[in-house]
């Protein structure tokens, strides 16, 4: 094992969750691990989410990383004492097609159907409209912000070094340069998200790697009982791969392209989870470019509380945040390379890196330098 303050037997660049998998994933198996992060602290695209970790709604490889994740996620909210549910995820549909798309995807297991006054005693919705919906059960809830911070204290505690306010400039043979000196190390783990285009461009490149930004906002809100698990709508069945893919989805975006061009013009992805202090996460539009615009438009703003207003049975809410998510976007899900120098390169390359990115860092630890998975007895 290395020993020399400046080395290490792995360094991770990036502090998000795949490098945080990473890292985790290391330690576990008594390696010295060195995190290595330009921001000050976890700022990226994992604090910037709803804490939604869609499971279930999974299919292939994602599925598998996201069992994976699971079960690393239930472990790290124990050791390192953030909030997490096993929530499952709801599903509301107000229209036929939305639940022929549910019941062909829960002919597969692991979601159940719901009706009307089932799911109205899970979520505060209106009436009016609501034919009933599903439930996925594996589904997990977190707070990204308050868990992103207590996985960096807990990875601490077991004692990986964090290496903040610290930017990677290149990498060699053995070694990682860094604005503050030169690590050497015997493996290098780049996890970087979206900044993938800008210590390795070749590989951004190769793998067709742009930014998509998102808006997002959250609310105070005074509902008749809690949401007990993030909701998802119509709009979400046509964007997650377990329901995406058949005939029903294609009817489906079909007829809300027809009726809300505005809504798709947004690619809006209807959805909410309600935090612990009460407030609601509302959103979120997607826009995809190599360096998108920082210039939010009130529009999708507007669009989410319309409705947000239209679904759950409630006054209008009272903004108290809005933000801009950005991650990395390819032509598959997953940006998996041995890059520069052999290290290994990691991103998952749609919106579902909380979901996967514990399993994703975890599984390719093992298949890039030959690591047996951690003893499941050890912390």
């Amino acid at each position: 094992m290395t020993t020399s303050p400046d080395s290490a037997d792995l360094v991770v660049v990036g502090s998000g969750i795949v490098g945080l998998g990473a890292a985790y994933g290391a330690v576990r198996r008594g390696l010295r691990v060195i995190v290595v992060d330009r921001a000050d602290a976890v700022t990226g695209a994992t604090i910037r989410n709803f804490g939604h970790l869609c499971i279930g709604a999974q299919t292939g490889e994602a599925r598998r990383y996201a069992d994976v994740s699971r079960e690393l996620w239930l472990r790290l909210s124990q050791d390192a004492g953030f909030w997490l549910r096993e929530s499952g995820t709801l599903v509301a549909a107000r229209h036929d097609d939305e639940l022929a798309v549910l019941e062909a995807a829960a002919g597969d297991g692991g979601i159940r159907m719901l009706e009307a006054d089932e799911l109205l005693r899970l979520a505060p919705l209106r009436r009016e409209g609501l034919l009933g919906g599903a439930r996925i059960e594996t589904d997990l809830q977190t707070d990204p912000r308050t868990a992103a911070a207590a996985i960096v204290r807990h990875l601490a505690a077991l004692g990986v070094e964090f290496r903040f306010r610290t930017a990677v400039t290149a990498l060699g043979a053995g070694r990682v340069e860094t604005t503050r000196g030169t690590i050497t190390c015997a493996n290098v783990v780049v996890a970087v998200n979206h900044d993938i285009d800008q210590l390795l461009p070749e590989v951004a490149e190769r793998h067709g790697i742009v930014r998509c930004a998102l808006d997002m906002m959250r609310a105070a809100v005074t509902l008749r009982h809690p949401l007990s698990a993030p909701l998802l709508t119509g709009w979400s069945l046509v964007r997650y791969g377990r329901f995406a893919g058949g005939p029903e989805s294609a009817a489906l975006r079909d007829r809300l392209h027809a009726e809300r061009p505005d809504l798709a013009a947004l690619d809006l992805n209807q959805m909410y989870t309600q935090l612990p202090d009460g407030s609601l996460i509302i959103g979120d539009s997607h826009a995809t470019a190599i360096a998108p615009a920082p210039f939010q438009p009130e529009a999708a703003f507007t669009a989410f509380l319309a409705e947000a207003e239209a679904l759950f049975d409630m006054p209008t809410p009272r903004v108290l945040e809005r933000w801009q998510g950005v991650y990395a976007k390819g032509a598959q899900e997953f940006l998996i390379e041995r890059g520069e120098e052999g290290a290994l390169v990691l991103a998952a390359t749609t919106g579902i890196g909380m979901t996967t990115g514990l399993g994703l860092a975890e599984e390719n630890l093992t298949a890039a330098f030959g690591w047996a998975p951690a003893m499941e007895g050890r912390s």
